[in-house]
């Protein structure tokens, strides 16, 4: 068994929680997690990589067991969130690394991508979108309302997003069979977005996704420019970001590894030992060192 370590370190003033296992020596992975969880979704994953790779999972800030600033404090963004991953990874010399982005992990992790394109060996994306064929309307269509105006019925819509019944149904939606989701999964994250506060925090955080589409454009440059090795491994029943969403990275970037499993949006939750392997297999076949990163966009 490969020991997991359960570190916390201070950046930027703000305490921030992570797991770390395997030889900081070997090949690292760095997992983004998305919303409404944190690291904990890769505790099974990350015993099944670290005997190969130096694996590092962070909570991101308001998420976990990191700090939880409330909005008077802190101004929350998702490029506030990428300010404070790179500087936790400048903070642990990582220097480079491949990433594995899911829901809100990947808006954070193209951002690392499109500032530092050097650092970036290779991209896993578990339902982490990055096109617009990927978002399925009928869930998006109220957080769009809510980000075009913020109005009592508009931020009701959202509130209800952060109910334990909304959380458990992202776990548990397009599962085939749901008994492999543990209820734990959905009982811890709404323990922690429950925090006094951490509504107002979401809910910042629900109203600057719109930020994300915008970068598109310069992200599927940097695809181009760079052919980053990518490996899409996506829940086909995920009714958040469908599978067009994976399938659309083919278009720029025509190598990438696309594999469409039977599971929802936090697919680990049922086919861990599945994804485990596609991603030992294509870290394994891809080199080490970042692709050339000449011309990619800053």
């Amino acid at each position: 068994m490969v020991d997991v370590h359960h570190r916390s370190r201070v950046v930027n003033g703000y305490e921030f929680f992570y797991r770390e296992a395997g030889d900081p020596g070997a090949r690292t992975v760095v997992l983004l997690h998305g919303y409404p969880t944190s690291s904990f979704m890769f505790r099974h994953l990350i015993s099944l990589l670290a005997d190969r790779f130096h694996v590092v999972a962070p909570d991101h800030l308001g998420f976990g067991l990191s700090a939880a600033p409330g909005v008077e404090e802190f101004e929350y963004s998702f490029d506030a969130l990428a300010d404070l991953t790179e500087a936790l990874l400048d903070e642990l010399d990582i220097a480079s690394y491949a990433i594995y982005v899911q829901d809100y992990g990947a808006p954070i992790g193209w951002r690392l991508a499109l500032r530092r394109p050097e650092a970036i060996t290779a991209i896993i994306t578990q339902n982490g979108n990055a096109y617009e064929e990927g978002f399925v309307e009928s869930f998006w269509e109220p957080v769009t309302a809510y980000q075009r105006e913020q109005t009592a019925t508009t931020e009701a819509a959202m509130r209800e997003a952060l109910s334990i019944d909304a959380i458990r149904w992202q776990y548990v939606h397009g599962v085939t069979d749901p008994t492999l989701v543990d209820p734990e999964t959905w009982r811890h994250d709404h323990a922690l977005v429950s925090r006094p506060g951490n509504d107002r925090v979401q809910l910042a955080l629900f109203r600057d996704y719109a930020a994300n589409v915008a970068l598109y454009p310069r992200l599927h440059e940097y695809f181009r420019e760079s052919q980053v090795p990518l490996l899409a491994v996506w829940g086909e029943g995920d009714e958040i970001f469908g599978p067009e969403g994976a399938r659309a990275f083919t278009r720029d970037l025509p190598e990438a590894q696309i594999h469409l499993l039977a599971g929802g949006h936090f697919l680990l939750e049922s086919a861990v030992d599945e994804v485990a392997g596609l991603i030992r297999g294509f870290l394994s076949a891809v080199p080490a060192a970042p692709p050339a990163a000449v011309g990619a966009p800053r």
